[in-house]
């Protein structure tokens, strides 16, 4: 009896013990899903990984953050060498064995922050090479994280054979779904303010103005001196201007060159340099040299502007908004009849008396009955054999002198002798309130909802309502409109 009450004892230390034991496993894994949910989510608008499958993954492969490649390295999701890895390595006995099998050092990546890991996890799945084992995944929802789950296992990310189940569960138990249908806007601390490190463009973290809202304003609630602000954002110069709402402002110094894939930028109509600084989150001075223009020149709608790399070729250089237009530019009606009459003679017209020293034809010198030979420019109505068009030229004057005034080529190229035109509006211009032509935008490889609207500054919201979507999926090619 008393051995029974002993063994009870012992297995209630025991279950009491494990119950501690687990908690605080649980507790550890909030504090990480907590303190990198908000990297997930951004990486889920970028690359198009679920949310739910990158904590999952880097809880199961780093133990919360806790295991000796995570603190020492850095990499909480087990990423290796491979060939093409040229930065510091960490040697770690993994799952590799020799020929004789012996366990050995696998090498392992090392990275300089957290967050930097789990950007290479994306390029990692995403990489060309990979694109057999990983590139079906990219067609799949990405709410969808049970199959996302199955497909890591079927490419071989891991070789646990209960790999897919195991990352389910945590996704299950910890509701991470949740997260595959947020934007990082949706993460906000407790008071209802959105973090400010929840919100980044070309890895520089911005806020987004509400309605209304000055700089100055900004500057107090971010506690960031408003002339920092002004320098961070080249595009504003007044701190007491009035934003739109959704407007971006750094609070951090933008890059040197846009970090992500895009090199080129077509540039919309209204836009300027300083947009299209803010849009990507590059500086507006380096922005300048790289495409040879000078402050504060502006680019014509239709050029490319080059975001990143080295600066475009003379040839490339974009074309200029004053230049266009100019070339563009509505006539002037009274400008059209002010150079070109003076020097059009009417059609049908006996020229000036000066033009015919030889010959002058005065009232007193016209007989009253009908002259045999008509007087210059008359057209006599009764004389089938003279051609209609072709007025009848007198025997003294074999051909008819020109109007000694100059005549000045007209800038048209039309003839100097053409009649005065009446003045037609250029029905090129669009009419004031006249609606813009759709924008669209073809998907190329990368490419996220969330990352198309930011370059063109709208939202998910409104490309999926243009294009009557109820998901975030887009496929390669696909023709999306965005304005």
């Amino acid at each position: 009896m008393i051995k029974k009450i002993n063994f009870l004892a012992v297995f209630a230390c025991l279950f009491l013990q494990a119950a501690q034991a687990q908690m605080q496993v649980r507790q550890d894994w909030l504090e990480y899903i907590e303190a990198y949910d908000e990297i997930a989510v951004r990486e889920m608008e970028r690359a198009g990984i679920p949310a739910s499958i990158k904590l999952a993954q880097g809880l199961l492969e780093s133990n919360a953050g806790k295991s000796d490649l995570a603190t020492r390295a850095n990499n909480h999701f087990g990423i290796k060498c491979g060939n093409d890895w040229q930065g510091k390595t960490y040697d770690k006995k993994d799952d590799e064995y020799d020929e004789n099998g012996k366990l050995i050092e696998s090498c392992f990546r090392v990275y300089k922050t957290a967050e930097a890991c789990f950007v290479a996890h994306s390029e990692f799945l995403r990489d060309p090479k990979k694109t057999e084992r990983y590139g079906p995944l990219f067609r799949l929802e990405v709410t969808d994280y049970r199959r996302w789950a199955q497909g890591l296992k079927r490419a071989g990310y891991a070789t646990s054979g209960t790999y897919a189940e195991k990352l389910i569960e945590v996704i299950e138990t910890y509701e991470l779904h949740k997260y595959d249908r947020m934007t990082t806007v949706d993460i906000e601390s407790p008071d209802g303010v959105v973090k400010s490190d929840a919100l980044r463009i070309n890895d520089v973290r911005y806020v987004l103005a509400s309605p209304n809202e000055t700089l100055a304003e900004i500057a107090r609630r971010t506690d960031i001196a408003l002339r920092t602000l002004l320098q961070y954002n080249e595009g504003l110069t007044d701190g007491n201007q009035q934003l739109s709402e959704g407007a971006i402002v750094y609070i951090q110094p933008k890059r040197n060159a846009y970090r992500g894939r895009q090199t080129w930028h077509d540039v919309r109509e209204n836009e300027t340099m300083a947009i299209i600084s803010q849009q990507y989150g590059v500086k507006l001075s380096k922005l300048y040299k790289r495409n040879r223009l000078v402050e504060p020149q502006e680019p014509a709608p239709g050029q490319r502007i080059k975001l990143r790399g080295g600066k475009v070729k003379e040839k490339d250089r974009p074309a200029l908004l004053e230049d266009h237009k100019k070339e563009n530019a509505p006539i002037d009606p009274d400008w059209i009849i002010k150079e070109t009459a003076p020097n059009t003679p009417p059609v049908k017209e006996n020229p000036p008396l000066q033009n015919k020293p030889e010959k002058p034809v005065t009232p007193e010198t016209v007989p009253q009955n009908k002259p045999t030979v008509p007087p210059a420019t008359t057209v006599p109505e009764n004389k089938p054999t003279t051609p209609p068009t072709t007025p009848t030229v007198p025997q003294n004057k074999p051909t008819a002198k020109p109007d000694p005034r100059p005549i000045e080529e007209d800038p048209f190229g039309e003839p100097a002798v053409t009649p005065p035109v009446k003045p037609v509006p250029d029905t090129t211009v669009n009419a004031p309130g006249t609606p813009a032509r759709p924008v669209y935008h073809t998907v190329q490889k990368g490419d996220t909802l969330w990352n198309i609207s930011q370059r063109y500054n709208t939202t998910v919201d409104a490309i999926q309502k243009l294009n009557n979507m109820d998901s975030i999926n887009i496929k390669l090619g696909q023709q999306l409109r965005v304005q």
